[in-house]
């Protein structure tokens, strides 16, 4: 028996289930790097300001990681159906299994795992990405898995998302991961800003920069809530009708957008409130004390040796003047 583009025929080939995105798993471990890096400098703070330091660096932590692994979550819009169905073509085996559906700003990932996972002398757990981040990527993938002959619910699912499907799904989810990532990536650059700008003796900048980072949080929600609240076509699996809905990603971005309202409309009022308080909080100097909407500074005091100050001029002696004469 000869090797077929290296790989023995006629053998069912082991599948290697890709659980979480290898992006996302990136993300995630470069923020919680972060922020063990900060809770080991934590014990040299001293008194309060330890504290405070600490809540401000976590939420603000928390803001950005949500708000760039949701840019590569594939958890925005869900659902799951546990359906008996056919497994793949040219065959009437039918399978008991639970099929998912991930819809995310980037693809569409499917997933078709066996209840029991061995059923026809194999092992029935399949997890497929269809991408459409890049041009027509979606329609290159959906043929490589029709080459490789996936099982027909994959399939089926895939389909629906396919350009030139009349259900028009590809269209309406493409334009709304679109325009949602980009919006995102708005709000990640002023929630930059906004870090920089709380840490110098204007944070009530920094708390307009986090009152833009959650308006855009929210325009990012409204414009895949939009298009995706347009019902999907029937998308039935034997006798079984799979539904939609929005998924972990989509309300952990609600929170986080609702988080960034509180806390920029707080610092705001802080500053024409309680301006003090919130120089404590935010641990800064209180050599720029903002009043009336004005900066003033504190004038440096200045030194001179009082033997300078007690002695006295004595007028120019006569042989002086009459040189100076001269």
């Amino acid at each position: 028996m000869t090797l077929f583009n290296g790989i023995m025929p006629f053998y069912p080939q082991p599948r290697y289930d890709s659980v979480i995105s290898v992006p996302l798993l990136v993300i995630i471990v470069v923020f919680l790097s972060l922020a063990a890096s900060f809770l080991l400098i934590l014990p040299g703070i001293r008194g309060h300001s330890r504290w405070f330091w600490c809540v401000r660096i976590l939420l603000s932590l928390f803001i950005g990681t949500e708000i760039v692994a949701a840019n590569f979550s594939g958890e925005w819009y869900v659902g799951q159906v546990k359906a008996n169905t056919s497994y793949k073509a040219f065959t009437s085996a039918q399978v008991t299994a639970n099929i998912g559906l991930q819809v995310g700003l980037g693809g569409v990932n499917i997933t078709l795992t066996g209840t029991p996972v061995y059923q026809l002398n194999e092992t029935i757990d399949y997890n497929e990405k269809f991408s459409w981040r890049f041009g027509d990527k979606y329609a290159e993938e959906y043929e490589k898995a029709l080459q490789k002959g996936l099982p027909n619910p994959v399939l089926y699912l895939a389909e629906k998302f396919t350009p030139g499907s009349p259900c028009g799904l590809y269209r309406q989810y493409r334009l709304a991961g679109h325009y949602a990532s980009a919006t995102l990536w708005v709000a990640f650059c002023f929630w930059l800003l906004s870090n920089a700008l709380l840490s110098m003796p204007a944070p009530l900048y920094g708390g307009l920069s986090l009152l833009l980072t959650g308006a855009f949080v929210f325009f990012a929600i409204f414009s895949f809530a939009s298009i995706s609240s347009v019902p999907l076509c029937p998308i039935r699996l034997g006798s079984e009708l799979l539904t939609a809905h929005y998924g972990t990603a989509f309300w952990i971005t609600v929170a986080t957008g609702i988080l960034c309202l509180l806390l920029g409309g707080m610092v705001v009022c802080l500053h024409y409130t309680h301006p003090s308080a919130l120089r404590t909080f935010l641990d800064l100097s209180d050599d720029h004390v903002r009043t009336s909407g004005q900066v003033k500074c504190a004038m440096p005091q200045m030194y001179s040796n009082s033997i300078h100050l007690h002695q006295k001029f004595k007028p120019a002696t006569p042989d002086i003047q009459l040189a100076v004469r001269l």
